[in-house]
């Protein structure tokens, strides 16, 4: 026995590179395939509402129930098998049938989906697909004739897949009961699981295109509103060279912009992403799909260079004028910011010198206060100490004036120099 412990996520991560296999299926044979979606925060949605809506159908036939949890199931339906999976945005139901009915692409067929649960559904239909799996007809002219009469030849698709074990074909157009419809022609030495993966294929083909092109109108309103903030912006950096112009102002209205870039910035960035990656997911089951030329008819991968990757330039194109206007504006508000800054400084430094013209102002009026203050001090130190000798004048022989005036100069000097000796003590 091995002893070292497992991680507890070891079997269900190996498990889940087998969990959706593709189901084996028989020839003729049909395929009908329905994509739910919600409208809006798809992504964050509440899965046990798509799995309970999955139960109340295999109820109908009285199947058994998923596994609690469970992001896929694959199980009998009555005379049908149904392949459900949950996806990041939306959930899918494949059906897949025996017979062919006679008039080619019945409506009926997608009967196995009752009206009652699909208005019951916690979604909307993002997409739906109508496959019809036929044998390889011995003659190619039977075949491109039943192309001629199920698609519109303007923008049919008709290619050889996967070193010519089938050929398939479709025209990416919602017929009257508002399915894309799809057929596989099958060699006779294809093997079942080929062909499930064959249809497989067709189905991821047709959903992730659609939920890429869902971009689109995302990217389309960002272009509307990015030219109008383009000259807005384009204003507000004039407007910064002109020397009559508030800078403060400026940088309110361009952070104003900023605010509202990177608001939408937030709110596109999920749908945007999402876009690019159904993109690589489109182009990468097409590749999988090793297409041949059938009777010069476009392939699945022209047709989406012609139709397709047009509509995804201009959402790439619209992440990129967004993310480059944002830059443009964090540059010009960083250089605002330090015109701002550079004028500030320079009135900061304005009143610093007029503080110091009114600092040595100041000075200068107290030492004309401090001079003053000399004369009164003096002026009664003078008087106290006349009174004070006034009973010497007559030891002296002189009189109260000539002592008066002698006191004076020393009184006078005595009191300069303790002001000055005050002064100095505070000033260190």
């Amino acid at each position: 026995m091995f002893s070292l412990e497992d991680h507890p996520d070891r079997y269900a991560l190996a498990n889940e590179l087998h969990a959706r296999p593709s189901p084996a299926l028989q020839t003729p044979g049909v395929a009908v395939y329905l994509a739910v979606k919600r409208p809006k925060n798809a992504a964050s949605r509440d899965r046990d509402l798509d799995r309970d809506h999955l139960i109340q159908l295999l109820d109908r036939f009285g199947a058994p129930h998923p596994s609690p949890g469970a992001n896929h199931y694959f199980g009998e339906i009555g005379r049908y098998q149904l392949k459900w999976e949950q996806h990041t945005e939306f959930v899918t139901y494949t059906v897949f049938g025996e017979t062919l009915t006679a008039r080619a692409f019945d409506p009926s067929a997608f009967d196995v989906f009752p009206e009652e649960w699909l208005e019951a559904a916690p979604g909307k239909r993002i997409t739906s697909a109508h496959i019809r799996i036929e044998d390889m007809p011995a003659d190619e002219a039977q075949m491109s004739s039943a192309i001629s009469k199920w698609f519109v030849p303007e923008s049919v698709t008709a290619t050889w897949v996967l070193d010519r074990a089938a050929m398939v074909a479709g025209d990416f157009r919602i017929d009257t009961a508002g399915h894309m419809r799809f057929v596989a022609f099958i060699t006779a030495n294809t093997g079942k699981r080929r062909v499930g993966r064959i249809v497989q294929r067709i189905c991821e083909i047709e959903t992730y295109k659609t939920v890429s092109m869902l971009g689109l109108p995302v990217a389309r309103d960002l272009h509307r509103r990015l030219g109008q903030v383009d000259s807005e912006l384009a204003d507000l950096v004039s407007a910064m060279t002109k020397s009559n112009e508030a800078p403060t102002s400026t940088l309110d209205e361009l952070l104003a912009i900023s605010a509202e870039l990177e608001e939408m910035m937030a709110s596109t960035s999920f749908r945007l992403g999402a876009t690019k990656a159904y993109e690589a997911i489109v182009h990468q089951r097409i590749n999988a799909l090793r297409e041949e030329r059938f009777e010069g008819r476009q392939t699945l991968a022209e047709f989406m260079m012609r139709r397709y990757d047009p509509a995804m330039r201009t959402v790439v194109s619209a992440e990129t004028q967004l993310a480059s206007m944002a830059s443009r504006a964090m540059r010009a508000g960083d250089l605002l910011r330090t015109r701002v800054d550079v004028e500030r400084s320079a009135q900061n430094q304005a009143l610093l010198e007029s503080m110091d013209k009114r600092a040595h102002l100041q000075l200068r009026l107290q030492e004309t206060v401090e001079g003053l203050s000399v004369v009164a001090i003096s002026y009664y130190a003078v008087s106290l100490a006349s009174y004070f000798t006034y009973p010497l004048t007559g030891m002296l022989g002189i009189s109260k004036g000539m002592l008066t005036a002698g006191l004076t100069l020393p009184v006078v000097l005595l009191v300069w120099l303790m002001v000055r000796r005050i002064r100095h003590s505070i000033d260190d």
